[in-house]
């Protein structure tokens, strides 16, 4: 996309991006934190600073290292209609660029992020090592749960594998959710140690390449609660339903609704809430939204999760979660991990 066409329809003489998931994926520069990306009639640059002298290999456009005064310089250059990322950029940050530039502030809401809802193949090749990756760890550690080793214990050689085998991390720090636990939906790891007859929810990812992956899958230690065997015979149905309702030309309203749905049919639909998925990329968390809520049209190339559960205060929880890839003829699961019910 040529910087005109992304300036024009918005009215814009330049574009400051700062967020910096939009920066890597503008730039491919590997450390977005500390670079933005300047959008202007003439074309897209990458401003970073000397502790990055490299930054002209590293990145796909042309880059400028540049010290805080001159930076600051370059800025002043500015006129016109400049917009702002307003989701991303702090107050004080904009107040400071409104005294130095005499520029029109303007600000703009998920400019870049549009771009991003479609994956190219190269993306989707990145999050497909992601999720195998993460899936190896997620074998690495079954053999931890058993009765008396804490949560923590399993999160963190699930974050040390992933960092052996190569990974840039976590894609988010690992859940690990055993007994009544389960029924808190982002559950951190906890000190709690694993028992009998408990059900131990999975939830994790890796970032490989700026990319990320996110899967979920619930295990029993033993055999659990006839209850609890029911609410993963529900949650299982639901994700069945929603794949198979996962489609192009859907919105992700309308895929929530059908998981749900699913489980009003077991009498479980309230102990479901949170949002049916949510898409995954240079952020674990982005578009498009799975949601009572989400009016994005699904396409092609989209990447999404896939994650009904439901949560029985004072008992336990189930949920489990599929990475999708939208295709021009349906879905394919990125996630490959069995998840048959398994009493370990």
């Amino acid at each position: 996309m040529l910087p005109k066409d992304l300036l024009e329809p918005l009215g814009l003489d330049a574009l400051l991006v700062t967020r910096p998931e939009n920066v890597r994926y503008l730039s491919g520069f590997p450390h977005p934190e500390d670079a933005q990306v300047l959008i202007t009639g003439e074309g897209a640059f990458l401003l970073t600073d000397p502790r990055y002298p490299e930054a002209e290999r590293e990145s796909r456009i042309p880059a400028k290292v540049l010290r805080r005064e001159e930076r600051e310089a370059l800025l002043k250059t500015l006129k016109g209609r400049v917009g702002f990322e307003a989701e991303h950029l702090p107050y004080a940050a904009l107040e400071r660029l409104r005294e130095l530039v005499p520029a029109e502030w303007v600000p703009t809401k998920g400019v870049v992020e549009k771009l991003r809802l479609r994956k190219t193949p190269e993306e989707v090749e990145r999050i497909r090592k992601a999720q195998a990756l993460a899936e190896e760890a997620l074998a690495h550690v079954l053999p931890l749960l058993r009765p008396g080793v804490e949560e923590r214990e399993i999160a963190l050689e699930v974050e040390f594998f992933l960092k052996r085998r190569g990974a840039e991390g976590a894609a988010f720090p690992p859940i690990v959710a055993s007994g009544e636990r389960g029924a808190l939906p982002h559950a951190r790891a906890s000190e709690k140690r694993l028992k009998a007859g408990e059900l131990v929810t999975l939830d994790l990812g890796a970032r490989l390449e700026g990319y990320h992956s996110d899967m979920t899958r619930t295990f029993a230690l033993g055999r659990p609660k006839e209850e609890l065997r029911r609410a993963y015979k529900a949650v299982a149905e639901a994700l069945e339903a929603a794949l198979a309702a996962l489609a192009p030309g859907k919105t992700g309203k309308e895929v929530d609704a059908v998981a749900r749905k699913a489980l009003e049919a077991h009498g479980l639909d309230r102990y479901f809430v949170h949002s049916l998925g949510h898409g995954v990329g240079l952020a674990v968390h982005e578009g498009p939204s799975l949601s009572p809520y989400g009016e994005d049209v699904l396409e092609p190339g989209m990447v999404v999760t896939v994650e009904p559960g439901v949560y029985l205060p004072g008992l336990g929880g189930v949920r489990l979660e599929e990475l999708v890839l939208l295709t021009e003829s349906g879905v394919e699961l990125l996630s490959r991990f069995p998840r048959d019910f398994q009493e370990l």
